[in-house]
């Protein structure tokens, strides 16, 4: 069992594991594996525990947000056929009561043995919370002139443009809304799709979906970011998400000024899926590779440097002659301070689809921004990036601009309420 879990483990045991844990035979104090158990033993414990991890749906903003990503997503895009703006409302309140319980997890009750069960039940007849984030945003589209919305639009939120590289499908991109769903196992995720789809099937009609998944945590630190489908680190350049001032002037929608007071603790969300031409890709050599990143494939550090998160000091190579002048990193974030407040809080999960019509690898990243501003910060930076030389191994595919409220204050409230109040 590997150290990380295993620290996880001990963490998980110090806080006790109640509920859950009882449930799958364990109590607090037996949470926490000891020396002489078993590996058998101690990998089930550890297994157990991290099911039992829980992700509080209500507070000031929704979870999936400042979160470390999970291991496993879901991102489901819905369009509205309510037939008012009531309708929607109900539909809202079903969600977020559904997304409410799964996070929470717990027995669920048995109805009537002829009656259809409430639950699927392939988590069994206890649901794990298994760390599950439901995440709700709204899209430009929702503010048309169906519901009476059009005034309340948040006044960054458009459709998605499409940059000069992209292929956007149609059938692949925006929505009314969009859930993104994520938990540390892949069955967790594909439970929860389906049962929060089931209380709003009249009201909201499935768009497009993506399921992606990270990489395993394969060092050489606890915090050493997952690796993409090109073999190298992804991630590595965020703000820090416990810093409240920074998280106000990056990510949280800024208070008063063009914004509805609606949008207030909430923030804009990007998501894109960006296909790579791997079977391209895998005929370059590694060293262009890295000059096209600015990294080293194997450790992530900046080029010229050991660490992967040291700062690659773009001031002490003005001409590019260590990281060239258009390589990824340096025209993602130029690290000047007149694009320090364009920075995005950065997500990204791998997917894999199998193989297209032409027996292509179809293999993407999921790209997600989590911004204030998505002019000032997303597409800013993407307008940098239109012609970097990577352009030649990824297209963006799908996805869309969306605005993700604050939380459900209480278990009496919703995702969304703010917007009819």
């Amino acid at each position: 069992m590997s150290s990380d879990r295993r620290s996880f483990l001990k963490r998980a045991g110090g806080v006790g594991l109640g509920g859950l844990a009882a449930g799958y035979g364990l109590g607090a104090a037996g949470a926490e594996a000891r020396a002489d158990e078993s590996p058998a033993r101690q990998a089930e414990l550890v297994n157990a525990a991290e099911l039992s991890a829980t992700r509080g749906f209500d507070g000031v903003h929704q979870a999936g947000i400042l979160t470390p990503a999970a291991n496993f997503a879901a991102f489901v895009a819905l369009d509205s056929i309510a037939g008012g703006a009531g309708e929607l409302q109900t539909a809202l309140q079903n969600l977020s009561s559904r997304a409410r319980e799964l996070t929470a997890g717990g027995a669920y009750a048995v109805s009537e043995y002829d009656a259809p069960p409430f639950d699927s039940g392939t988590l069994g007849p206890t649901i794990a919370p298994d760390g599950l984030t439901v995440t709700i945003a709204f899209g430009a589209s929702l503010f048309d002139g169906r519901y009476g919305l059009a005034a309340r639009r948040p006044a960054h939120l458009t459709a998605m443009r499409a940059f000069p590289h992209d292929e956007l499908d149609p059938e692949r991109t925006g929505g009314d809304l969009l859930i993104q769903l994520a938990a540390g196992h892949q069955d967790t995720v594909a439970h929860a799709v389906r049962e929060l789809l089931k209380p709003v099937r009249g009201q909201l009609a499935p768009r497009w979906t993506v399921a992606g998944f990270q990489g395993a945590q394969r060092g050489p630190k606890p915090h050493s970011s997952r690796r993409n489908h090109f073999g190298f680190r992804d991630g590595t350049s965020n703000p820090d998400v416990t810093d409240p001032k920074v998280m106000e002037r990056l990510v949280w929608a800024e208070r008063g000024g063009g914004e509805p007071a609606w949008t207030a603790d909430g923030t804009y969300q990007v998501v894109r899926a960006i296909r790579m031409h791997v079977e391209f890709w895998d005929r370059v050599g590694l060293h262009e590779q890295e000059e096209m990143i600015g990294r080293k494939r194997d450790t992530g550090a900046p080029l010229g440097g050991t660490e992967e998160f040291e700062n690659p000091r773009f001031d002490l190579d003005p001409k590019g002659e260590r990281i060239a002048l258009d390589a990824h990193i340096r025209l993602a974030n130029p690290r000047r301070p007149a694009t320090i407040d364009q920075r995005i809080l950065r997500r990204a999960w791998n997917y894999s689809e199998g193989f297209d019509s032409d027996a292509q690898l179809n293999v993407g990243l999921l790209f997600v921004a989590f911004n204030q501003d998505i002019g000032r910060q997303f597409v800013a930076i993407q307008e940098r990036l239109n012609e970097e030389p990577m352009v030649d191994y990824v297209t963006p595919e799908g996805g869309g601009y969306f605005f993700a409220p604050a939380a459900a204050r209480h278990p009496g409230d919703w995702v969304g309420s703010g917007l009819f109040a």
